[in-house]
């Protein structure tokens, strides 16, 4: 984790700069396996809202499930509609990846030209931008003009040995045997989303982190939000996007931090009802 923190690449803001944070949104492939199908809908609502209202977007790793799916075409083919909004943050200059253990693959500057840099459009049989010369980090730090304090942002799976250093026999056991046995509602002993023992591990050794290096972060991994009360240690967690019902992820803007969801709530009526997408602030 120092060794990301000493290397991230640091972005200057001020208080009139505006971002949205999200993670583990684990793209895939649009069958029954893809976990942000039933969330796309909220997520692409969202991205217009920020898009539209000048937030620079920032994916803290997991964006993309590149364990289950091995060809990212798919991906893309599946959700052409995000990664086109997404380009549209892209090409305004505010759009920042990082790389998680699903998508470590970002981190090879090679796959990432191969991969991100343009996409096939099918309807005019030629190669468009996506995300030309992108770079995709292994962490940022969002420093402030003013006070000149910084904030880490990783993905959070460097404290997590299984994911980290074992990563390559957990993508064999995701990719060739997990996929079947979700379909049977197995839970994934190495993922912290479903194991809660290991996920408290996980935050514990963040928070550790935090205290010792008296540094303020915001990782994903875990799939669990969190919004430190004051006194309490300066981590944060923007949570997931394939949450049953919602997406959650955290809104610097401002000068001040806070965690919201999307999703799809109720209007009544005496005819009815309507459904819509809302934001709520948590």
């Amino acid at each position: 984790m120092k060794e990301v923190y000493e290397n991230a690449r640091k972005i200057t803001f001020d208080d009139s700069d505006k971002f949205i944070l999200f993670s583990d949104c684990h793209r895939g492939d649009g069958s029954w396996a893809d976990d942000f199908a039933h969330n796309e809908n909220i997520f692409f609502h969202a991205l217009n809202y920020y898009n539209s209202n000048g937030f620079t977007y920032i994916e803290i790793g997991d964006g993309d499930e590149l364990w289950e799916n091995s060809r990212f075409d798919d991906v893309k083919e599946a959700h052409s509609h995000i990664f086109w909004i997404l380009s549209e943050f892209y090409k305004h200059g505010r759009l920042y990846l990082i790389w998680g253990n699903h998508n470590s693959r970002w981190r090879d500057s090679t796959e990432c030209q191969k991969n991100l840099f343009q996409y096939y459009d099918e309807r005019d049989y030629t190669c468009k931008p996506l995300f030309k010369d992108i770079k995709v980090y292994e962490g940022l730090q969002l420093q402030h003009l003013k006070t000149d304090h910084t904030i880490f942002l990783v993905h959070g799976h460097q404290a997590d040995f299984i994911n980290d250093v074992t990563w390559w026999l957990v993508r064999f056991f995701v990719r060739f045997l997990w996929r079947f046995f979700q379909l049977c509602g197995v839970k994934d002993p190495t993922s912290p989303a479903k194991n809660f023992k290991k996920r408290n591990k996980i935050e514990k050794k963040l928070k550790e982190w935090v205290i010792k290096n008296k540094q303020m972060l915001i990782a994903g991994h875990t799939h669990r939000s969190v919004f430190p009360v004051p006194g309490k240690p300066p981590y944060f967690n923007t949570g997931s996007c394939v949450h049953p019902r919602c997406i959650v992820g955290i809104e610097i803007d401002n000068g001040l931090i806070t965690l919201v969801k999307w999703y799809v709530n109720v209007k009544q009526s005496d005819d009815g009802g309507t459904l819509f997408i809302d934001r709520k602030e948590l």
